[in-house]
């Protein structure tokens, strides 16, 4: 119990390991994408290594300007990467689309309305779409929340 009294002190390290972890959709730190240049971890200023140890401090700061300038294309390249990547993967996705007025079935299991184990049922309703929203995301009548489209089944009257 006393270790989770602790646990603001290891915060600050939690966050730096996010920031500087590379990322597998792109191969660029969240740092790196920012800034323009990869960071030194404070656990490495620490220690005596070779990194640090061995750094020119005027060729330093021209790989930085130069990382700098380079930065815009890294993004660019980025943006491409993952507007095809967006473009692959929904191309999976069927797409449903639904009207104000149209009828339609919710998920039961979204939206924990009734308790039927294993055997109860799957889909709740009809209701009566109100707003269709950006995205997949509806208003249903008589709800509050807006539920998304992978939720919701067409319903045939």
């Amino acid at each position: 119990m006393k270790e989770a009294k602790n646990w603001i002190k290891e915060v600050s390290h939690v966050l730096c390991a996010h920031i500087t972890m590379i990322k597998t959709n792109n191969r660029d730190t969240l740092f790196s994408l920012t800034y323009g240049t990869e960071a030194v971890i404070p656990v490495e200023i620490g220690m005596a290594s070779l990194i640090c140890a061995e750094v020119n401090q005027t060729q330093n700061d021209k790989a930085l300007l130069l990382n700098l300038d380079m930065l815009e294309e890294k993004r660019e390249r980025d943006a491409i990467r993952e507007a095809k990547m967006e473009k692959y993967y929904n191309a999976k996705v069927y797409s449903m689309n639904f009207r104000p007025g149209d009828f339609m079935y919710r998920s039961n299991e979204s939206s924990h309305a009734k308790k039927g184990g294993k055997l109860g049922p799957k889909w709740e309703g009809p209701y009566e779409v109100v707003e269709a929203l950006e995205k997949g995301a509806y208003k249903i009548r008589n709800g509050t929340r807006t539920w998304n489209v992978q939720d919701l089944k067409k319903c045939y009257l």
